[in-house]
């Protein structure tokens, strides 16, 4: 299984029952099941075929928990929707979704997929971003509130080195718990990093980019 990205190894640890690994390629994840509470986004089997979609895409990388044939929990990185301010910059990489089984969330599935993510040397040259939108939180599932959900998040993301960035971008605004983070990699020029900062802040309007 090779990345998308010309990295030649595959990242895999296992944790008791579980093997965590990525990223996986299209067709690995199409013999594979999905856990049927794996359904935030959209129903299991629906989910299941974005990942494929995802791995098999040009700028795609998936990271899995998996307990033998079974999905238990996955976390997607791709470039950014083209529509956005931020598929302007050519180092940019968003972290799409990250999604564990509530039967598992005990076993800190989400922050060992995150590690085995950025044990990826490609995450060195990249901006990652992740914009994380409250109206996806499963609050039900955990019993969190909107924003005991939110510093969870922070805190998870912040195991890998993701911090809070600030931001006017119109999506993140439309609701004061929506959250950007970002973590620069060793490697990203001083280039990269100044029209990051540049674009943190360019209008509200999808326009001005």
């Amino acid at each position: 299984m090779t990345s998308n990205h010309n990295q030649p190894a595959n990242y895999a640890q296992r944790e008791d029952t579980f093997v965590i690994e990525g990223p996986v390629d299209a067709d690995f994840l199409a013999r594979l099941e999905m856990s049927r509470d794996l359904c935030i986004f959209r129903e299991p089997h629906k989910q299941h075929k974005a990942l494929i979609e995802i791995a098999a895409s040009d700028d795609g990388l998936v990271y899995i928990a998996r307990r033998e044939n079974l999905i238990m929990g996955y976390v997607t990185f791709h470039n950014p929707d083209k529509y956005s301010r931020w598929s302007r910059h050519p180092s940019i990489l968003e972290l799409g979704a990250i999604e564990v089984s509530p039967s598992c969330r005990h076993q800190k599935l989400g922050s060992k997929l995150l590690k085995c993510a950025f044990s990826n040397p490609l995450m060195e040259e990249k901006i990652v971003i992740t914009i994380e939108f409250c109206w996806h939180w499963d609050l039900d599932n955990t019993g969190l509130d909107i924003w005991r959900y939110q510093k969870m998040l922070s805190k998870l993301f912040g195991s890998v080195g993701l911090v809070r960035v600030p931001t006017d971008d119109p999506e993140i605004l439309e609701h004061i718990a929506n959250v950007m983070m970002a973590r620069i990699g060793s490697r990203v020029s001083e280039e990269d990093i100044k029209r990051f900062e540049e674009m943190k802040f360019c209008g509200t309007s999808i326009f001005n980019l």
